[in-house]
Formats: structure tokens, sequence, C-alpha cells
């Protein structure tokens, strides 16, 4: 990736441009010390002078008012703020009217931004006040004072805190008064610059001691660079904040979110005094010291899947390279290329007015329609469909271009959504809220509703990252994701009024993926980088989980890597410093995966008996797999090799103890209990009718109240429970304290022949029972 900028032979303006801003996706503003503010179209490479400022006013800083989505388009959206040395903010319609003035501090004010909202403006003076302004101009409040200029200022996402500079210091004050004020050193010269975004939440500054740095919400170093040649004077985040921009004497640089660098440009610019990204993230303009405005598009991103390499090469053109048969193919489109993405076999790129879908085995006939908005933010793909998030909502088409639903929620914001807190595969898309980060909001694709009962899904600390396995069935779809304390969960996405097991699977995770093709995670952990063969297994027998995993140290990726994608058996991770490393897992767990999912048994266990022969390491791992998988799917016979293979004798003997079971039922509820899911298998069996068996399992995982409570609700085996406690008791040399239990106790005497006569009346009576209804079943089959 990097920057083809342009300028113009002779500068427009006859002194240094201090500030840039875009209102819309081909119209700039740009304000010099000329005191002329001119207006731009880099495609037709217009300008023109809307408006000349007094004599005494130099502008300082201009920031046009945001643009609302969908039906919140507001009528202010078409002017800016322009800040000025003479203490003064005006509002100035593009037009070039100015609306209005406003004294704002003693001394020039240095900086002034619009919340994300629109419904607020804060300055910051050389006076060293912070100012809330209503969006009319009227002052709420005073938020700071201090004794040294202010030289930046940014709202945080939520528009509830304002960042502001302090000599070297860094200081994030909420609006609320009494709230904690967060102070750090971000600097060892003056900071100059500062901005913070609203879909990642991280925060840029740069600063006299020539370095750029990138932090967290919480103050926390995240990249610092190295030192420049001279200070840096403009530092500014693509909307989506997947990149930022940097600005210093003759230089322009182009960075990753984790700050390491794309590109470095040498253009004859003097000091780069701001730096503005347009709405659709595709250029940036940049106001020079020697009277230029530069413009800069972003070129030569890159999307790799399977054998296909593109390639941006022009803002309208792209370049297919087959690198199977080395064959190359040129897109090309009518309007400039926003978002792209490859994946499951189709391109799908949104220009500024329509979107374009290629399918990989042919690229001459794209499938076109319509966007309904200009600017998509996201694209997302699943195997069937794929979503367009823009600034009206969320669109799920088909690789058609049939429109098959719009989820909405309350609260919905498009314009923070990004690849983490969106996730979609074929039948399920999960957002996560932004209003209460602890929510996932979860949609059936086709019809665009609430999945299930409708409610979404609420962890009990904040999420960070979301995304849904992407095979099987929609029954047991599941979802995975890390929390702010990098704790990974998994569950599952149907729920029905009883509440789901959210289960911990890992700690200290940094990224995750799901592989495209079988249920497979992979997460870098802590200073290991982890495969999950088999993340169900957590549902099934939780002791085999860690026999499941593969783990590699991870330090070769070096700090902070993430995870690219997990295509196949090939998991692409990018290190802190941008390169890509590429790790080959084992392909044998998918190969299980697709003999399982296809309910082919005997070729599963031909597979873990051939990789036991090869390699050693492996072995192991896959049986455990195939045992979970086995026991998932309810076939007790592949699950007893499986275990007796991973040397789990006292599970092959329950298993067998299973197999021997009279009914369907009791063999289902002791699965379930072998799950560890004791209140279904209880629940299973009151539905049979096979009380006694229910009580059993109670007294036999010494659940006395329960067994008690069920023998006195049914009125049967009241003295079988009693008789199991006294034996307990004595056995332990104890005696009955339980109230209850003495009650029912009073009078009673044990005699051990009746009761177990009982039993075996209602074993008996359970083995009737089983044959009945598989001689029903067979004369039904002869029928057929």
């Amino acid at each position: 990736m990097r920057l083809k900028t342009s300028l113009l032979k002779e500068p427009k303006h006859k002194g240094l441009v201090s500030c840039v801003g875009w209102t819309a996706a081909d119209e700039l503003f740009s304000c010099s010390d000329d005191q002329q503010v001119m207006k731009w179209n880099p495609v037709s490479s217009e300008s023109s002078r809307v408006l000349q400022l007094p004599g005494d006013v130099y502008p300082l800083d201009l920031h046009c008012f945001p643009r609302g989505t969908g039906a919140k388009r507001q009528s202010q959206a078409e002017s800016f703020v322009l800040t000025s040395s003479d203490g003064k903010f005006h509002l100035i319609s593009k037009l070039g009217r100015v609306e209005k003035s406003v004294e704002a501090h003693c001394g020039a004010v240095l900086a002034g931004r619009w919340n994300y909202e629109g419904t607020a403006l804060v300055t910051a003076g050389e006076d060293g006040q912070v100012k809330i302004w209503s969006k009319s101009g009227m002052l709420r409040s005073t938020l700071a004072q201090q004794g040294t200029p202010v030289y930046s200022v940014s709202w945080a996402p939520d528009s509830d805190k304002v960042l502001y500079t302090s000599g070297q210091q860094l200081i994030i004050k909420p609006l609320q008064p009494n709230a904690k004020v967060l102070q750090w050193k971000g600097h060892e010269g003056l900071i100059l610059k500062t901005d913070w975004n609203s879909v990642n939440g991280l925060i840029l500054s740069a600063g006299e001691d020539c370095r750029y740095k990138v932090w967290d919400s919480f103050g926390r170093a995240l990249y610092s660079s190295q030192p420049h040649e001279y200070p840096i004077t403009a530092i500014a985040w693509a909307l989506d904040g997947e990149l930022f921009a940097v600005g210093s004497f003759n230089t322009l640089r182009l960075c990753d979110k984790t700050g390491w660098s794309y590109a470095l440009e040498k253009p004859n610019t003097g000091s780069i005094f701001a730096i503005s990204w347009s709405i659709d993230g595709t250029q940036l303009a940049g106001a020079c010291g020697n009277g230029q405005v530069i413009f800069a598009h972003v070129v030569e991103q890159h999307w790799e899947w399977q054998n296909f390499h593109i390639t941006l090469i022009k803002r309208r053109t792209m370049k297919v390279h087959n690198v199977i048969n080395d064959a190359v193919d040129l897109l090309e489109f009518r309007d400039r290329v926003i978002k792209a993405s490859l994946n499951y076999g189709y391109l799908v790129v949104s220009t500024s007015l329509q979107c374009y879908v290629f399918s990989t085995r042919n690229w001459n006939t794209p499938l076109i329609f319509d966007l309904k908005e200009g600017t998509v933010s996201l694209i997302l793909q699943a195997e069937r469909h794929f979503l367009l998030v823009d600034g009206g909502g969320l669109y799920l088409y088909s690789y058609e271009g049939r429109l098959i639903s719009s989820p909405k929620y309350p609260g919905l914001r498009t314009d923070i959504l990004n690849a983490l807190t969106v996730s979609l595969s074929n039948d399920t898309l999960a957002v996560k809220d932004k209003a209460d980060e602890r929510v996932i909001y979860i949609f059936e694709a086709l019809s665009g509703k609430p999945l299930g009962d409708g409610k979404p899904l609420t962890h009990k600390t904040e999420i960070v990252e979301i995304a849904l396995d992407q095979k099987g069935l929609t029954s047991e779809r599941k979802i995975a994701f890390i929390d702010k304390n990098r704790d990974l969960f998994i569950t599952s996405v149907k729920r029905f009024g009883k509440e789901q097991k959210i289960v911990k699977i890992g700690t200290m995770v940094q990224s995750l993926a799901w592989n495209d093709g079988c249920n497979i995670l992979c997460g870098i952990q802590d200073s290991r980088f982890t495969v999950w063969y088999y993340p169900n297994a957590v549902y099934v027998d939780k002791d085999l989980l860690p026999k499941t995993l593969y783990q590699k140290d991870a330090s070769e990726f070096s700090k902070s890597p993430q995870i690219v994608s997990f295509v196949g058996n090939q998991v692409t991770i990018r290190r802190a410093d941008g390169s890509l490393v590429h790790l080959h897992i084992s392909p044998y767990p998918a190969i299980l995966h697709g003999h399982v999912s296809s309910s082919r048994w005997q070729d599963g266990l031909r597979l873990c008996r051939f990789v036991k022969t090869t390699a050693t390491d492996e072995d192991q791992t896959l049986w455990a797999c195939l045992a979970a998988m086995a026991v998932a799917n309810k076939d007790m016979s592949t699950a007893e090799i499986a275990y007796a293979a991973i040397g789990e004798i006292d599970k092959v003997q329950y298993i067998n103890s299973i197999k021997e079971l009279p009914s369907k039922e009791s063999r289902l509820a002791h699965l379930l209990l072998f799950s560890g899911s004791c209140q279904e298998a209880e629940a299973l069996l009151l539905q049979a009718g096979l009380v006694y068996q229910a009580i059993q399992i109670n007294i036999n995982l010494y659940n006395w109240e329960r067994a008690l409570e069920l023998a006195v609700k049914h009125r049967t085996h009241v003295d079988t429970v009693l008789a199991y406690r006294q034996k307990f008791l004595e056995d332990f040399g104890k005696k009955e304290t339980n109230q209850r239990f003495l009650q029912y106790a009073e009078g009673l005497e044990v005699d051990w022949n009746k009761i177990k006569a009982k039993i075996e009346m209602e074993i008996a009576k359970e083995r009737e029972r089983a044959a009945a209804s598989a001689a029903g079943r067979s004369s039904v089959t002869v029928q057929q």
C-alpha cells in the first residue's frame, strides 16, 4: 500500500496553508495566512475562492460538521467551523457565508472540533482554556483552565470525554463534573497534534520530540516511532480506524493502526500543518507551509485468497493475478474503489455509487447493483452471502445481488462498526452493541430478525472482539469472543429462555480467527499460538479440551501480532512491524471434521489409526477430537474406541455401562450426565416417565435433597432415598442432621430386600417398555 500524491505547479495560496477539511467525498476547503478560504475539487483539479477573511484574522484550525447517517442528515452538515488568531471561532457555510462569529478565548483559538454527533463543539485556546459550545455557538461550560496553551483537542468515541494537550502531557477529562481525570506524559517535547478514532478507540499524538505515538484509551503506549528529522506537525486517523497519516517537513507517511509504516513520501511541501481524510477514506489532503495543498490517494492495497492475488493499481483499476497459471486480468470500474473483500470464491467491490460482485471462475461478467448510500465502510463475506455496512444501516446481499435482509436494533451506529465487532456466518449475523459493550445482538441472516427468544447475548464484562464459526448446523452455531480482560469465551447462539453456558476456553488471548472450511479456532494466547481443533469439546467433556489443542511458541511473531486469516490449513499472522508470517497446521483435524460431518465414522477411525503410524505427536490430539465428536453425535462405539486409544479407561467403562442400559431415554440421559448436563438428564428421564431412574442419578451424584424432593413429589421410592442416605451416613460415621430427612425417616424401617425387589421391578418395567417400543418401530417398518 502506498500514497499517490499530487501537487499543483504553482500554489494557489500566497501564504502558509494552516488547515484543510472535507465537506464531501470530492469537496475540500483550505484556509491560509493570506486570509483566503478556497474550495477544491480533486477530480476536476478545479479550485475557487469562496471567502476573503478580514486582514487581521489568521485561520488556525478547520473542522467540517459531521455528516449525519441515513435519515438523520442535518442541514448544518454543509458547514464548517474555523478558528482564528483573533480569539474567535466562525461558523461558515460551504457557500462562503459567515453564519456566526463567536468571541471564545483571550488570544488565539488554536483548535476546534465537532463531536461525532454534531451536537457540541470543543475549542482550545492560547489562554489555556478548553470550552464546550452548543452547535449554534452558545457556551455550555469551561471544561479546563491551565497555564499553558492547549495546541490540540479531540473527542472520545462516545463524545463523553475530551482529550487535550498540556505541554508534554496528554489529559483525558470527562464532561461529567467530579469524574476522574486521566493524565500522563506523552512526549519529551511539546505535543502539537492529537486524534482519537471513534471506531478503534485508539489515540494518536505527535510532538516536537520528532516522534508520533499510538495509545489506547487508558493511556497505555501501544507504539512509539523512531525520531524523525523534524517535529511531527500533523497526524490524522482515516475514518474507519485502519490507517493514519503523519505529516512533517517535506514528509508524508501512511501508517497502519498498530503504528508501522506502509509508505513514506517526500514531497516538496515545507511543513505539513494539518491532514484531513476524505469521508470514504480513499484520499487525504494536507495543508502545506509553502502555500500548496497536497492531495494523496491510497493505492496498491492487496487482497489474497487461495491462488488469487489482487492489487488496486489505480483508483479505478484492479489487477487480478492467478499465481497457479500466471494469468492476469484487469478490472476497470466507473468510479473510484472504496472497499473490497475477497473470500469464498467471490470478490466484492464497492465504489462510490455501485457494488460489483465477481466470481473467481469468471472475471469478465460481474454482477452490478446500485448502492443505497454512498460510502460503504465495511464488507464481510460468508459462503452464501455478504454484508455491506454504510451510513444507512446493515444490508445482507446474496452473491446474485438480491437484498436478503437489513437487520436493525435500537441505538445502531454503523459508523463505529468494524471487522472485530461484526461477524457473519451462513445463517447468523452477530453485532456488538456500542451503548452497552457487554451485549451482542444476534440475528437470523435470512430474515434479519433477532435469533431465538429475541434477547441479546450478555456477558459480565465488556467485549472486545467477536467471531462466529462458519460450518455446521444452525442449531449448533457457536460464537467465540474476547473480553476486555483478554479472556476467550465460547457459547451457543441459539438461546431459548434458558441461560446458555458461556464457557472460558483461553486466557490472555490477543487475536482469534475461525477456519473458513471447518469449525477449528486459532488464537494468539500470551506467548503461544494455540489451535482449538474441536472447541465444542468443552460442552461434551471438559477434560478432553486440553488434549484437543495444538500449541506453538509465539515469540517469533514479536509483540502484539494479529491473525489476518485462517484459510485451509494456513494461518496468516501480521507481526508488529507489518511483516506477514504464514503458518501451516496439520491437515488431519480438518479431514476428520469432514468425515464426522458426513457421519463417516469408520473413515474417521481409519484416519486416526493412519496418523498413529505416521506421526505420534498428533496421535493423541486426533483421538481426543474423535472421542469428543463421537460423544457429541451420540456414537457410543466410536467414542469407546477413541477413549481407549487415549487411555481414558474409566470413561470406556462408563460408556460400556451406558450401552447396556435398556431404554433409549436412559442411554441419552446418561450421555448428558457424561457431558456434565445433570439437569437436562433429569428432565429427559422425568419426561419419559422414568421417575426412579431420575431419582437414582441424583442419589449417585449425592444430590440428596433433590432426590428426596422428586420421591416425595411423585410419591414413590421415598424409602429407597432414605435407605441410601442412611447407608451413606453410616459409611462416614455421621448422624442425620437434615430436618427434612429426619421428618420422613420417623417410624420407617429400612428393608434392603424390599428396596432391591422394587429396584429390580423398575428395571424390568423399563426393559419391557424398551422392548415394546422397539417392537412398535419394527412393525411400522414392516408396514412401510
